[in-house]
């Protein structure tokens, strides 16, 4: 398998990016083509005894920083390493693609660079996150600050599809984010999105309270982008801060160090689960070719993991699956673009 990686996307890029990479190869067997300035990429892997073994360099000077506009991939920053590494992925030059780099470009250039499957109205971010259970799908986890209802039935119809092949979950449950678990809570647009659902034929079980989340009660939670991502940066605070509160209790005084001792294999066990360097970031559902955005502040072992995730997304092809059941279920309107069938956009009416 051939993955194309953004050598200069994050905010440790490009040193850990190719660490990540060369632990990649050795554990995985995988080929490598890095996309960014060659000068630098072998300085850097001079300079940090990192060989370059099974992977290639594809040339290019500009990069693409995350204080700059989303559309300037399409743009000014038009030959970055991002936009080069999405025209290689469009090209067939490899299998997928993954960035640390700026999360709305790398959204903007693979929809209009790579292009999404055909009859989905939007592409997501899909983080899988640890539960009590096991792990769920957030998605949207901020891809798309605004979104129609009948955008949040596809993601529920593409996340039940990603946690089925990839995650092995049977019959995966489907829940909406909403601020109560009854049919009737939210806004117009809460109560759309849950009919829209309801009727589709996924194993829909209902609105999702943020507080249930963490309990694993859904195995895919769909929600916009703009409350995803407040759930995704929430969710990951407040790992964090558990984890620091148990070190420093750990730590007060000699009868808990003793007893952080009897515990340690435990405590890493749970550090571990928690940590997002193990799962790496997550694919954008819905581009017709895998596309995988990595953690911006990745280290080597988040952009190794990214890529055992995004082999795992090529071999269990998602993208074919979603493609093949948007055309076979082309009669149901949850499945369907709705620009594509002339039909007009649904109004949503401002909550009395």
């Amino acid at each position: 398998m051939k993955v194309i990686v953004d050598a200069f996307g994050g905010d440790n890029a490009p040193l850990e990016i190719l660490k990540g990479c060369a632990e990649a190869v050795a554990e995985y067997g995988v080929h490598i083509i890095l996309v960014g300035s060659r000068q630098k990429i072998e300085t850097v892997a001079n300079e940090n005894n990192i060989i370059l073994y099974r992977m290639e360099i594809v040339d290019t000077q500009d990069i693409i920083t995350m204080d700059d506009d989303p559309q300037d991939i399409m743009k000014s920053k038009s030959q970055s390493s991002m936009a080069e590494g999405l025209r290689l992925l469009r090209e067939g030059k490899g299998d997928a693609f993954i960035s640390a780099g700026n999360s709305g470009a790398l959204n903007v250039g693979a929809t209009l660079i790579v292009k999404r499957i055909k009859g989905i109205k939007r592409c997501a971010f899909a983080p899988v996150i640890p539960t009590n259970k096991g792990c769920f799908m957030l998605i949207d986890g901020g891809a798309n600050v605004e979104c129609r209802p009948e955008m949040l039935q596809q993601f529920g119809f593409m996340g039940s599809i990603y946690m089925e092949k990839v995650m092995k979950v049977q019959n995966p449950k489907v829940a909406l984010v909403n601020v109560g678990v009854e049919e009737h809570k939210g806004g117009p647009f809460q109560i759309e999105a849950f009919e829209r659902l309801k009727k589709s034929s996924i194993n829909f079980i209902g609105n999702i309270e943020a507080r249930n989340i963490p309990e694993g009660d859904a195995d895919v939670v769909v929600t916009d982008g703009f409350t995803g991502n407040i759930i995704l940066k929430l969710y990951e605070g407040v790992a964090s801060f558990l984890m620091n509160k148990i070190k420093n209790t750990f730590f007060k005084n000699t009868k808990n160090k003793v007893a952080a001792l009897m515990m340690f294999s435990d405590i890493k066990a749970l550090r571990k689960e928690l940590d997002y360097n193990e799962h790496g970031g997550a694919p954008i559902i819905g581009i017709s070719k895998p596309v995988f955005k990595a953690h911006g502040s990745a280290v080597a072992k988040t952009f190794k993991n990214a890529i055992r995730l995004t082999i795992s997304y090529v071999e269990t092809h998602v993208i074919d699956e979603i493609s093949s059941a948007v055309i076979s279920k082309s009669h149901e309107e949850p499945l369907v673009d709705a620009d594509l069938q002339g039909r007009k956009k649904p109004e949503l009416k401002p909550r009395d």
